[in-house]
């Protein structure tokens, strides 16, 4: 089997590369993150300028042109042709309560700018403390709940600008 990579360059060209396409690239490393590429008889000087591994993001300096790379492995591109959305989450705009329970505490109010995974409130439900974090980055626009309410599954906690 040979594994295709889905390669998106400044999110406007993309393209299909093969392991093999990869194995057979004419490429020597001559810095930590700089690369000499020989390609159809043309030189070619990359650095990888800033990288997010695990987000598979790279910023790549080609003979001193900067591109914003993003490369899908075939897992990603099997959930993308079964129908899934890995980045779903970072369009949310609001957050409803995920089941019946009391806000025991807030963390953020309205205007406050917050990252994704920061915790936002704690919801205690069946006896256990939830703590709700924000699913992207951004700022809040509204928290129409208070400390002590209790709510329903489905209720509005925050909504995001």
């Amino acid at each position: 089997m040979n594994p295709t990579y889905k390669v998106t360059v400044n999110e406007n060209l993309s393209f299909n590369l093969s392991a093999e396409d990869l194995k057979n690239i004419d490429m020597l490393k001559n810095a930590d993150s700089a690369y000499h590429i020989l390609q159809d008889h043309t030189s070619f000087k990359a650095q990888i300028t800033a990288s997010e591994y695990f987000k598979k993001q790279y910023s790549v300096k080609i003979n001193n042109n900067s591109f914003e790379i993003s490369i899908e492995d075939p897992l990603d591109l099997l959930i993308e042709q079964m129908g899934f959305a890995l980045g779903s989450a970072k369009d949310v705009s609001s957050i409803e309560a995920p089941m019946p329970g009391l806000i025991l505490d807030i963390s953020v109010s309205a205007g406050q700018e917050v990252n994704e995974g920061d915790p936002l409130l704690i919801l205690e439900a069946m006896k256990m403390e939830n703590v709700i974090t924000s699913p992207r980055n951004g700022i809040v626009k509204s928290v129409p709940i208070s400390q002590g309410e209790t709510v329903e599954k489905k209720h509005l906690l925050i909504e995001f600008e």
